[in-house]
């Protein structure tokens, strides 16, 4: 099996079978299985899958367990010498399999490779494409400096505004929306830290591939479109706790003993400031229906069900 595609499903039920639908009209000579992970939907989502998709491998968690959990679940069932996180909020091309597997077969020193993600407007979602979160990179993203200057490298540490995204270079870190990593590396590494429920695991992901000394590239030879904020506009407060909690757990585990007292509590204290703004602002918000992409045909031959 050459490519093992993780999809997690929380109450997504149309996202994430237009997803796949976008997955089986690919077109790709490699080898690959799709492995789906419900976390304990309340919706239909199961039923549907199951009917529509029977080829999906499916397992069923009796609870939510979180992002990084569920994929871990997924990594340890999988045959493919490829891993792939895809988000159920995502369409890929037709070419994105073929093209993103033939770029890291011919990069063998790649641990990880991510390509170009667009929203549904086509605007770039800057996330494919990152920086780590220094204590710096974060001050001139929150503050504001980096939208100001968005071509000034200094201030654009995190989002790295002022490379071109259509263009290819080694970046720190990918989103989880679309993050394809080699076996080798994550039988070096590890899965994903289970510590992170939603946010945050991606960058912790990437940040221990290249310490372990593999390669992340950023390539725009294919894209896909992500549709972020599937759900309403307004987020509930346990979204929002875990956004910040996993940038308080990112830092306090990579970044803490690197930098003095003042450093990290001027980082803490910003964190919790920042969360408390956000449960402001969300406060005030109107909810919104969810996005949902325009479906594609696809065809749908068997499916292997796994409950935990």
């Amino acid at each position: 099996m050459d490519l093992s595609i993780l999809i997690v499903n929380y109450n997504t039920r149309q996202l994430t079978v237009d997803c796949l639908q976008s997955v089986y009209a690919s077109r790709t000579a490699y080898t690959y299985e799709v492995i789906v992970i419900d976390n304990d939907s309340q919706d239909d989502s199961v039923a549907v899958i199951r009917k529509q998709f029977p080829q999906v491998t499916l397992i069923q968690n009796r609870e939510n367990t979180g992002f990084a959990k569920a994929n871990n679940q997924g990594m340890e069932i999988s045959e493919g010498r490829y891993l792939l996180l895809l988000n159920s909020d995502t369409l890929v091309q037709d070419d994105t399999l073929q093209v993103m597997l033939d770029f890291m077969e011919e990069r063998t020193d790649l641990g990880a490779s991510g390509c170009k993600v667009v929203l549904p407007d086509g605007g770039l979602d800057k996330a494919c494409k990152r920086g780590f979160p220094t204590p710096s990179a974060s001050f001139y993203y929150v503050s504001g400096l980096g939208r100001l200057f968005p071509q000034k490298r200094e201030f654009n540490q995190y989002q790295l505004g002022y490379l071109d995204p259509d263009q290819e270079y080694p970046v720190d870190c990918l989103v989880g929306a679309f993050m394809l990593v080699r076996r080798e590396t994550v039988q070096q590494v590890g899965g994903l830290d289970e510590t992170f429920f939603m946010y945050g695991e991606d960058i912790d992901w990437c940040y221990r591939i290249k310490a372990a000394g593999w390669g992340i590239h950023y390539t725009p030879r294919t894209q896909i479109v992500h549709y972020k904020g599937g759900s309403a506009r307004r987020r509930s407060f346990k979204i929002i706790y875990e956004f910040h909690r996993a940038m308080l757990l990112f830092h306090r585990k990579h970044y803490h003993k690197r930098y003095n007292l003042w450093i990290n509590g001027a980082v803490y204290l910003g964190i919790g400031l920042k969360m408390t703004l956000s449960l402001l602002l969300n406060r005030l918000k109107p909810s919104r229906p969810a996005l949902r992409p325009v479906t594609t045909a696809a065809p749908a031959p068997a499916a292997v069900e796994v409950e935990s």
